[in-house]
């Protein structure tokens, strides 16, 4: 509007403009007029001039002349002259435009969230896809050839790459291919019993197709994040409509649910969904109702058939949580291998072991059937033992063995004279060793039997209720669960975590004046304790040969001073 003002003042250079604008505005016959007046005002023509010519010579006697013909007038403003759209009033025009914008936006938006969605599901579909999978890559990598050493600098050889097959192995391999469906599954065992290893193993027999794994975490914003990069789904974070929108994990469970159905009708299997380490959620109202809500959905999964959800746990809490609505769930207790299994296991661990070297066996046999029973058919501890280099198998079930009880000894050891800030903690400590006592005596028992002589022993085991009646506080138990000192199983038994923990328990026990030590801090706190319910009661301003009269009144709740 200023060019063509400014182009019209005596002196003004004058706008160039590519091409004959004129010509090229005679096809447009929707708004002759607008683009006429547009044009510099040496190549101005009147309109009707302009329709004249595109008139009959017998028409252009009769064609009208309008009012304003030869006037230069600027382009309509709203309000003012005949608007674009030809309706006389500029505010109409606007309106009209308005509605057409906010039609092309309103229309646009729609497209892009249908977009967007249809793309989300597709980006978890292909999480689901046969081949890389990142929790795969790992088990693919070949072992190293470099020396490796422990925590403690000690040179041991590289890890096998070969694993150990469980007789639970049978039944993940089912799961994994989709075979066992409606039903969904809880994997409890001791830590570095081998239940991670078995559902990456049978990943890798499927190529993880139509499987996901994903770990927990006590951080709820972590296991959200996790959860999603294991489902390729961001939350809507990566959406224009997106913004200042935090999604909880129920959306992702909700956007896998559609995925799960399009799958099934396409491939005819359940998806498989592992979480791992489902103790890490803390064992508080916020994660059990997430514990609770991601059975809920394995629940209508295994009902429907078209997921099954596999959880797999270390400490026993979470099972009397999902026990309270389980109904489609299995329960499998992964153990310890057997003492004669172990040895088989630990033999063939440590021929595999030395066969990637090129090394010979120069360990004895009773080293070796030494080093299996220390281990107690721990498949973590078989494997670190099994990586011992020549003649250093001795030194490192001697420092195993040490490092189990400094971490027992840490985290219960007893201080004969306490003082009251500690009194919880001690009689914490107490509890337990009440507990290990108990588990040590039974051992003994049975490894003194004349029938067990020269046989192995297994761990002893305890009824969960007669564990509350020695410990006497029940509260205690979870915790000693959770530091990985006791095991519960699905059946409500106890034991030792390893044998390990065992034969620490034994060195402490049999320590000469144990007894003595422990009984000495149980009386230590209940003194304390009686000290914290006794009250003292100061009097001021009493001079000598004052009495001070005091009658208790046993039929009332208030005594009295005279």
């Amino acid at each position: 509007m200023l060019a063509l003002r400014r182009a019209q003042r005596p002196g003004a250079a004058p706008l160039r403009v590519a091409g004959n604008i004129y010509n090229s505005q005679r096809g447009l016959k929707l708004f002759p007029r607008f683009f006429a007046r547009m044009l510099p005002l040496k190549q101005q023509h009147p309109v009707d001039q302009i329709e004249k010519k595109e008139l009959k010579p017998s028409q252009q006697e009769y064609a009208h002349k309008h009012a304003d013909t030869g006037i230069v007038n600027p382009v309509s403003l709203p309000g003012t002259g005949i608007g674009m759209f030809g309706f006389g009033s500029g505010g109409v025009d606007a309106i009209i435009t308005t509605l057409i914008g906010i039609s092309v936006v309103f229309l646009g938006g729609v497209a892009y969230i249908e977009w967007y969605k249809a793309n989300v599901l597709n980006k978890i579909e292909k999480a689901f896809e046969s081949g890389y999978d990142p929790a795969l890559e790992w088990l693919s990598q070949s072992p190293h050839s470099t020396n490796e050493v422990d925590e403690d600098g000690i040179p041991i050889l590289p890890q096998s790459s070969r694993h150990m097959k469980r007789d639970e192995q049978k039944i993940v391999d089912s799961i994994m291919e989709g075979k066992d469906r409606g039903h969904y599954h809880l994997f409890m065992g001791p830590k570095g019993s081998g239940k991670a290893t078995m559902v990456l193993d049978a990943m890798k027999k499927v190529d993880a197709d139509g499987v996901a794994i994903c770990e927990a975490h006590p951080d709820l914003e972590v296991f959200r994040l996790r959860l999603g990069k294991a489902l390729n789904y961001e939350y809507n974070e990566d959406s224009q409509t997106g913004l200042f929108q935090r999604r909880d994990p129920r959306e992702a469970m909700n956007k896998l649910e559609k995925v799960a159905f399009r799958r099934a009708k396409r491939t005819g299997r359940p998806i498989v969904l592992v979480i791992n380490n489902i103790h890490l959620f803390n064992n508080d109202d916020e994660g059990r109702l997430l514990l609770q809500q991601l059975q809920q959905r394995a629940e209508s999964w295994a009902e429907r058939s078209i997921g099954t959800m596999v959880f797999l746990s270390d400490d026993f809490w979470p099972y009397p949580v999902m026990r309270q609505i389980a109904n489609r769930m299995h329960v499998h207790a992964v153990k310890d291998l057997g003492p004669d299994a172990a040895y088989r296991a630990f033999l063939k661990l440590r021929q595999d072991t030395l066969q990637n070297q090129s090394q010979e066996e120069s360990e004895s046999e009773q080293t070796l059937r030494d080093a299996a029973a220390a281990s107690g058919g721990r498949l973590a501890y078989m494997s670190r033992l099994a990586r011992s280099t020549e003649r250093k198998m001795e030194d490192s079930i001697k420092r195993l063995k040490q490092g189990e009880k400094a971490w027992l000894l840490t985290n219960t050891g007893l201080i004969p004279d306490c003082d009251d800030d500690v009194m919880d903690e001690q009689k914490w400590s107490s509890c337990t060793w009440l507990l290990l006592r108990e588990f040590v005596e039974r051992w003994e028992r049975k490894a003194n039997d004349p029938e067990n002589q020269g046989k192995p022993v297994e761990m002893p085991r305890i009824s969960y209720y007669k564990c509350r009646q020695i410990m006497t506080r029940p509260d205690f138990i979870n915790q000693l669960d959770h530091l990985n000192i006791i095991s519960i199983d699905a059946k409500h038994k106890v034991r030792l975590d390893s044998m390990l923990t065992l034969e620490a328990a034994r060195q402490v026990v049999s320590k000469e004046g144990f007894d003595e030590l422990l009984q000495g801090v149980r009386d230590r706190v209940d003194e304390i304790e009686s000290l914290h319910r006794t009250r003292e009661l100061t009097f001021k301003d009493v001079e000598s040969g004052d009495r001070i009269r005091v009658m208790v009144d046993k039929g009332g709740s208030r005594w009295k001073i005279f």
